[in-house]
């Protein structure tokens, strides 16, 4: 038997009017979803988003029935944004904890698309169970980022899987090792950007009780700015009959269900020597036969489909950096991928030095774009905020970054 308690809180900020962060918390299932697409739309996609996981899961509770869950909520949500139109765009993030039967019982299985995460706690340790699916944390596990570099990138909110909005994004299943005491944070971003790790580590563990380590919470994320709706479910495990195995580095092995038995040992085939071989058979076997030509023409065909899919994805990206004095602009990827380097496709007349102060420090660190002309507008635009800048005077100018996020509540 399985069992936990649970603690929840939602708050809408200090800054947004609305609070489009939605949750939802059954004996079975507990859910977070963070809205996006503005008032009257990034509430109803976390909404439709919670509703639709929890109603299917609980219909088919097994780890394919939690994918069809969140797959039937993708779906759900495009098609009430087809129906109306002025919801067009909307989207949203979720991630979920729920208890799949399996022979050995009940086990505690997370599910997530987008950047609402899951954290476990232990013993005032904590770790994240979740990946973000967004630009720079994709950028961090391809070695182009640090975790550091990361953290105050401009594309760090800029998610690359999401429901709703670009039809189904495959969600991460991540099975957990839990003991009985373990606490499971799920949340929105809104926590996550306010909160640092230690804090919450702090806040969230014991001595605090749930409902006050949930209030600690989302007083501490106001107190850092409040600047998104803040969300967070907490749930402490009082029993655990059944938990993922976990390999000697401590990392989830590998869920039950995709567990196939090993097949019976069989006996070792007796060993030829090659004199026992026959004289004819061993010149057959040095035959080119059409197996071997079928063989060799699909290892050329995949290795020839693999360079090509290879330099196209090296290919795809342009980007504005700064060749030492002017804006210019290069395709290929940051830094290079495998053998193939960026390559300069175009210069601007604009030097580095006509950018405003933080648009130098974005240029430094590459500026993605979908095209050259899409490159182009965007150095003349930023060359002109630096041109109205010094029109007025030459004052300081102040950006406010506003971040994307999904919520409804």
């Amino acid at each position: 038997m399985t069992t936990w308690r649970y603690a929840a809180s939602s708050d809408v900020g200090l800054v947004r009017e609305i609070n489009e962060d939605s949750f939802l918390v059954t004996p079975d299932i507990a859910i977070v979803a963070d809205g996006m697409g503005g008032h009257a739309a990034g509430e109803i996609a976390s909404a439709i988003a919670v509703e639709v996981v929890a109603n299917v899961f609980t219909v088919e509770p097994t780890a394919s029935g939690l994918r069809d869950a969140v797959a039937a909520a993708n779906d759900a949500i495009r098609d009430d944004a087809l129906a109306h139109p002025e919801r067009a765009g909307m989207g949203t993030t979720v991630v979920a904890v729920a208890l799949v039967p399996t022979s050995q019982g009940l086990l505690p299985t997370v599910i997530n698309v987008g950047d609402s995460r899951a954290y476990q706690l232990r013993d005032g340790a904590m770790r994240q169970i979740t990946l973000d699916h967004s630009v720079a944390e994709e950028w961090v596990r391809q070695g182009r980022l640090s975790p550091e570099e990361a953290a105050v990138h401009p594309r760090r909110h800029q998610l690359t899987r999401t429901l709703g909005v670009e039809g189904l994004s495959e969600p991460d299943v991540f099975p957990l090792a839990l003991e009985p005491g373990d606490r499971l944070l799920l949340c929105s971003d809104g926590l996550s950007n306010e909160v640092s790790d230690d804090e919450m580590a702090s806040l969230a563990s014991s001595p605090y009780s749930l409902e006050e380590a949930t209030a600690n919470l989302v007083a501490m994320a106001n107190h850092h700015g409040g600047r998104d709706n803040i969300t967070v479910v907490l749930l402490e495990f009082d029993e655990v009959s059944a938990s993922a195995p976990v390999s000697t580095t401590g990392v989830v092995a590998v869920t039950p269900m995709d567990v196939t038995p090993a097949p019976a040992a069989v006996q070792p085939a007796p060993e030829i020597t090659s004199a026992a071989v026959p004289r004819t058979a061993r010149r057959r076997t040095k035959r080119f036969t059409w197996r071997t030509a079928l063989f060799l023409i699909t290892l050329f065909a995949v290795l020839g489909s693999t360079f090509f899919v290879l330099r196209w994805y090296a290919n795809s990206n342009y980007y504005l950096a700064s060749n030492g004095t002017t804006v210019t602009i290069y395709q290929g990827q940051p830094g290079g991928f495998l053998w193939f380097k960026p390559k300069e496709v175009q210069g601007t007349t604009y030097l580095v030095t006509q950018l405003r102060p933080g648009d130098q420090q974005s240029l430094a660190l590459t500026i993605s774009e979908a095209s050259v002309e899409d490159a182009i507008s965007y150095a003349t635009y930023l060359h002109n905020q630096w041109v109205i800048e010094q029109t007025n005077g030459g004052g300081t100018t102040t950006t406010t970054s506003s971040t994307t996020t999904t919520a409804a509540g």
